[in-house]
């Protein structure tokens, strides 16, 4: 038989919280058949989301209660979280992961404060300065790994250099790529273009023979499948990735608009239903949620704080790729490698 897959959620973390992680992670349960989750955080909170859905998909053997009496906030700093707040949903997840008593956590809470804890508690592999956000974006082929989205805003050359090692070892994990091609986000296709950080980046990476080096990446070509991993600090990777999804929600929004324009568009909607339905299915945001924390000894994966039950159900299924294919193992055979 093979092994179940153990996940703790932040069920308090998001814009949502129990609202949302509660039904997910019913979901989950009833779309992974190895999963058993622990729904960490209040327990009133929590026993109410369940008892309001229908017993036969809430199977109790699944699932265990552990009860959290603090919440970190969306606002709180990230030594708040860390010092202040050691009994929090966030906190008492993570402790499970690095208990092993649990193999993965999820959770849709503040990103700043997910990095400190993940950092104190399960600490970062050998070699890895800082772990990085990764998260992949629909291109033309398939999709791509976008990383740093956020983990590091200020980052070196050799920063971007391990994103590089790590996002090239998510890419062959979870989608079996032999050499992931790996390219670096920059304002220009040529070597001379960026500043001194990407510049010096550019060398590094191309000095790995280990790596499939494909050079600089300009924003246009996100989607072009140029690249099956994309490297970039923190800040322009978080500006690029929400700019991605506010252009992927307005396309859908006008196409949407102008179908309802008209009776003759309303109507016209029939024929083409099948094909706008795959457009949506390739274009909607909610559809790539999950979000890798790579460099950690743990899989932690972070949900967007908006996500929709459907979303952060998509989350919990990221976290469950991640452990069965042995990612953490891999990237510390691709970092003792290069390191």
């Amino acid at each position: 038989m093979a092994s179940r897959v153990r996940i703790a959620i932040d069920c308090m973390g998001g814009d949502f919280g129990p609202r949302v992680t509660v039904p997910a992670a019913v979901q989950a349960v009833s779309r992974f058949p190895d999963v058993d989750i622990s729904l960490v955080g209040d327990r009133e909170a929590i026993e109410l989301e369940m008892s309001a859905l229908k017993s036969s998909l809430a199977d109790p053997r699944r699932f265990s209660i552990v009860h959290a009496i603090e919440v970190v906030d969306m606002s709180d700093k990230p030594t708040v979280a860390l010092r202040q707040k050691p009994r929090s949903s966030m906190r008492m997840a993570i402790d499970l992961l690095h208990e092993n008593n649990a193999d993965a956590v999820v959770s849709a809470g503040n990103t700043g404060a997910l990095v400190a804890i993940g950092c104190y508690v399960l600490k970062t592999l050998p070699g890895i300065r800082r772990p990085a956000v990764c998260s992949l974006i629909p291109s033309i082929d398939k999709h791509l790994y976008l990383l740093d989205l956020g983990a590091n805003v200020d980052t070196d050359a050799e920063h971007l250099y391990q994103f590089a090692i790590l996002g090239a070892a998510l890419s062959s994990a979870i989608d079996g790529t032999e050499s992931p091609r790996v390219g670096i986000l920059n304002i220009g296709k040529e070597e001379i273009k960026g500043n001194d950080q990407v510049k010096k980046a550019h060398k590094l990476i191309a000095a790995d023979k280990e790596i499939d080096f494909v050079g600089s990446i300009e924003g246009c070509d996100l989607f072009s499948s140029i690249a099956d991993v994309v490297v970039c600090d923190g800040f322009v990777g978080n500006v690029a990735l929400k700019a991605c999804e506010g252009t992927a929600s307005h396309i859908l929004s006008t196409v949407k608009n102008e179908f309802q324009d008209n009776w003759w568009s309303r109507c016209s909607v029939f024929f083409v239903k099948h094909c706008l339905n795959r457009i949506y299915k390739k274009l909607d945001p909610q559809r790539y949620n999950g979000a890798s924390f790579l460099g950690l000894t743990g899989v932690v994966v972070k949900s967007h704080g908006n996500s929709s039950v459907e979303s952060f159900c998509q989350a919990i299924g990221q976290a469950k790729k991640e452990v069965e294919s042995n990612l953490v193992e891999n990237i510390g055979k691709k970092l003792g490698a290069a390191v």
